[in-house]
């Protein structure tokens, strides 16, 4: 008798079968991944599992017993517990009262806030996370966030946890304490079900793939008899060939961004570099190294930032979206749903928010043009969506990172900045926006790209800058890319070259 059996599960959505009786088994006590292409239905099963949604038709069995969790509470009571892919916090809240919220200790009827605070440090200390229990959730970084929410789960005591992209916003250091973490819980006979769309990840981790495509299940084989080739194939049903781009044979044009000294005390010092037409630029670092918050200054969104910006010569003023914008800078942020979109609009609204000055007539939105322009990105993008009229909330993260990239390749940008371009996505969804990235490159744009995959950032970037602790540590060109290099500059070593 297994662990924990699905028997065809099934669940739709408007427009969209998520799932279609998938069925499949899942042993006590292993890591078991959940592998396909971003809408195949992976995170959908993890959450009818961990009581967010409910089935459709078929049945869960956990130790051969019918269960049905209606809501997350019920599935807790059954000891499962799920680490979602898109963080879900209150953000005016503390660490402690976030972690403690399902079941605040009281005195009397009244919150007992010491005892609150050392509950957090103790689930914290589980996984080695130097956070400050005191601290609003919404002044954490996003890799910070996801580890409070490991921890979060990891302090129900469940017995089976779903880890909807764990690593997608953590640093090599902060990933490997997770991976000795889910050791640790294995050899403690917890079982966990594992969505990652990283193949090394999967192969080091897991007992055991299930792979979907199309809502429907694949194949489900243990991870010693099959491969990352093998796998991708049946995730996509083509081939993913790695291209090298394209656009590092062209040569650059004009200078379009110069920063020189750019400061925001607390957060970076002393930023200074240069970007052309048709290059692509990394930024390295460590979570926390001020990669996002330089890229946030460059846009207008830090009133404290000083130092000088100059767009194809001209000074831009520090701390001015308005004028960011206007001067051809885009910015595609790494929270998606906090900072990329708009949850309660469809995809076309969205598509079109950065462009809608050039949609309008006397304040009107030119409803034909804007149609038009969503689904021509929709297309291009391979949106997997019911139409451009449909909620963005209910797409897939891969899906919905497309579309937020879509808003910015909408408004023509000259000068385009992607932090995180493909966190959450899968390998087919990857190669794609690499491409369209490529090809944008090509056609003049300048591209600076924040990655916390380094293969990710070598593969796309002419040169890469590595920040550290808010400062620049040093810069590699071309030839000089090594995983070694880029992390001993990331640890604040000389890079061996």
């Amino acid at each position: 008798m297994s662990f924990l059996s699905f028997r065809s599960v099934s669940k739709a959505f408007p427009g969209v079968q998520a799932l279609d009786a998938v069925s499949f088994d899942v042993e006590c006590g292993s890591c078991h991944a959940l592998m396909g292409e971003n809408g195949a239905g992976k995170s959908t099963l993890g959450k009818i599992l961990s009581g967010v949604y409910v089935a459709d038709a078929g049945e869960i069995l956990l130790e051969g017993q019918r269960i049905e969790a209606k809501d997350p509470l019920a599935a807790r009571h059954l000891g499962i517990a799920i680490v979602h892919q898109e963080l879900a916090f209150c953000p005016n809240l503390t660490v402690a009262e976030n972690l403690c919220l399902g079941d605040l200790p009281n005195t009397a009827g009244w919150l007992d806030r010491g005892l609150m605070r050392e509950r957090a440090r103790k689930m914290l200390s589980e996984i080695e996370a130097d956070i400050d229990v005191d601290r609003p959730i919404g002044e954490l970084t996003t890799g910070q966030e996801q580890l409070v929410q490991i921890a979060a789960a990891l302090g129900t005591k469940a017995r089976i946890i779903v880890m909807d992209e764990p690593t997608s916003s953590l640093s090599v250091a902060e990933s490997e304490h997770l991976f000795k973490l889910l050791g640790q819980l294995k050899q403690r006979g917890l079982t966990v079900l594992y969505v990652s769309h990283r193949m090394e990840e999967i192969f080091r981790l897991c007992d055991t793939i299930t792979v979907f495509r199309d809502g429907r299940h694949v194949s489900t084989e243990a991870a010693s008899a099959t491969n990352p080739e093998r796998v991708i194939h049946q995730m996509v049903g083509r081939d993913v060939v790695s291209v090298l781009p394209k656009h590092l044979d062209r040569p650059l044009g004009e200078e379009r961004l110069r920063v020189e000294n750019l400061t925001s005390p607390g957060k970076f010092s002393d930023i200074s570099f240069t970007l052309r037409a048709g290059e692509v630029l990394g930024f390295a670092g460590l979570v926390g190294a001020g990669r996002s918050e330089v890229a946030q200054a460059i846009f207008g969104l830090d009133p404290n930032a000083t130092g000088r910006i100059q767009v194809k010569g001209r000074a831009l003023p520090v701390g001015d979206v308005q004028a960011a914008l206007a001067a051809g800078i885009g910015l595609l942020p790494e929270d998606r749903k906090r900072l990329g979109l708009v949850l309660s609009m469809n995809c076309r609204e969205n598509t079109s928010l950065a462009s809608l000055s050039r949609l309008a007539t006397a304040g009107f939105v030119r409803m034909g043009e804007e149609r038009s322009m969503a689904q021509r990105y929709a297309d291009r993008l391979r949106v997997k969506a019911p139409s451009t009229e449909s909620l963005i909330s209910g797409l897939s993260g891969g899906n919905q990172q497309k579309v937020a990239l879509a808003k910015w390749l909408a408004r023509e940008c000259d000068i385009l900045i992607v932090d995180e371009p493909t966190r959450g996505v899968d390998v087919g969804a990857k190669a794609e926006i690499h491409g369209l990235l490529d090809e944008l490159a090509c056609q003049g744009l300048a591209i600076l790209v924040i990655s916390s995959e380094l293969p990710e950032v070598m593969n796309l970037s002419r040169r890469i800058i590595v920040l550290r602790q808010g400062r620049i540590s040093g810069e590699l060109a071309r030839e000089q890319f090594s995983q070694p290099a880029l992390m001993r500059l990331m640890a604040g070593m000389e890079a061996q070259l």
